[in-house]
């Protein structure tokens, strides 16, 4: 194995690919607005002023799922502008449908690996918010090594944040959870938001969603962390 093919196969990644079939209605959504709202990976910073038409904060959320939330909280926060990123292509047509339904127009979406966008698209200190929740949890103790949310993808996130910028992170993984502070807690640069210097309770910005009121009914928890740059 040459030098360059063990960098790639040991590199961080956002995600495992589990692509799955899109509905017409994605489809059909991915075709109408892709072109309005999709942006993708370049080897150089994308110009986000002008992919928005506006300068605004930037707020980006990494592995949005379906998008549900994300659409929620662009249409709650239109003084903001928000990127999503997203690797599974349902997900994302549905996420396009559901902002084209609402006339959310302060979202731009990109289907591809977060970790390439950030360190190639993306200039430091531009964001003003970083999101990721529930990532995949890798439960399984040998496979602790691949969960996103480790000392050099923190590292990245804060060298793209602005002063005083944000990392929100939840997960319904009590386990997970507690890596996540330790990570964190070990990283210098960052200030935990919670009084208690653990966890916050669920903030309104981020909605419920219904995997979550199940996960409440079931009496499953989530642990909610918010850091500022310091």
């Amino acid at each position: 194995m040459n030098e360059q093919t063990d960098k790639f196969t040991h590199r961080i990644r956002s995600f495992v690919k589990r692509e799955g079939r899109l509905t017409k209605g994605q489809a059909a959504a991915l075709e109408r607005q892709w072109p309005v709202m999709g942006l993708v990976h370049q080897p150089t910073e994308i110009d986000f002023s002008q992919s928005f038409g506006r300068t605004a904060p930037l707020v980006l959320e990494i592995g949005f799922g379906m998008g549900h939330s994300l659409v929620e909280m662009a249409q709650k926060d239109p003084e903001s502008n928000y990127i999503g990123i997203e690797v599974h292509g349902p997900g994302v047509g549905a996420c396009l449908m559901e902002a084209e339904a609402l006339g959310v127009t302060n979202l731009r979406v990109i289907q591809h690996d977060a970790v390439e966008i950030l360190e190639d698209c993306v200039a430091d200190g531009s964001l003003s918010k970083v999101q990721i929740f529930f990532p995949d949890p890798w439960h399984k103790k040998r496979h602790h090594k691949r969960r996103l949310v480790r000392p050099d993808f923190v590292q990245l996130l804060q060298r793209k944040l602005a002063d005083g910028g944000i990392l929100h992170l939840a997960t319904d993984w009590e386990n997970y959870a507690e890596h996540m502070l330790e990570v964190m807690h070990a990283e210098s640069g960052w200030q935990n938001l919670s009084e208690t210097n653990d966890y916050i309770p669920r903030p309104d910005s981020r909605p419920l969603t219904k995997f979550e009121k199940r996960g409440h009914r079931l009496g499953h928890g989530v642990w909610d962390m918010q850091f500022k740059k310091a």
